[in-house]
């Protein structure tokens, strides 16, 4: 008797409380050239407010939700501003930008603000603004942290669209990395 309550006891001390597994927030599988790669997270869900964040601009300022409010917003997420299609959907969202009214393109990455500035300037790209993850609980609240893998600590690739008041549009993690978003969905959110 004496064995069994022992062995309860140690069972009970392994197993995470109801409370430690609804904190944990199971995360989303997506794919690098066909391979596996796992998600920190989900995205933030549709027609709810967006989770709080901050991001760093190219001039080092960091902006919230609240200096959003009042703008409809485009998150371009992606894992590094320096990879191909990274590149490509940072040009394609500036020639959207230009028909847009009161939105703005942030295109969201690890990247270091200074290596985001230098491409787009590079580029002449000025319809989108840059906004850097790197000192931020962005990933984390986005759940869009890339957790194994080679590209392991970097965001995925992800768009989040956000209404004037804060609100949640639309949104999709694309489902392989190399690929790019569905920039008609994102844009027919809006409106």
């Amino acid at each position: 008797m004496a064995a069994k309550k022992k062995a309860k006891k140690k069972q009970a001390k392994k197993s995470p409380t109801k409370k430690a597994q609804k904190k944990k927030k199971a995360g989303a599988t997506v794919t690098l050239g066909g391979n596996p790669v796992s998600v920190s997270g989900k995205l933030p869900a549709k027609g709810k407010p967006a989770p709080k964040f901050s991001l760093t601009t190219s001039a080092l300022q960091d902006i919230t939700n609240k200096d959003l409010k009042g703008k409809r917003v485009i998150l371009n997420i992606f894992p590094s501003i320096d990879t191909p299609t990274c590149a490509t959907s940072t040009r394609k969202f500036n020639e959207l930008a230009s028909s847009l009214n009161n939105t703005e393109i942030y295109c969201v990455s690890a990247d270091l603000p200074f290596a985001q500035g230098r491409f787009c300037a590079a580029e002449g790209l000025t319809n989108v603004k840059t906004a850097s993850s790197f000192r931020s609980n962005f990933a984390a609240a986005f759940g869009v942290k890339l957790t194994s893998s080679v590209l392991k600590g970097v965001l995925a690739r992800a768009i989040v669209v956000i209404d004037e008041k804060g609100k949640v549009l639309h949104t999709e993690l694309v489902s392989e990395i190399a690929n790019e978003p569905n920039y008609d969905a994102a844009i027919d959110s809006l409106g």
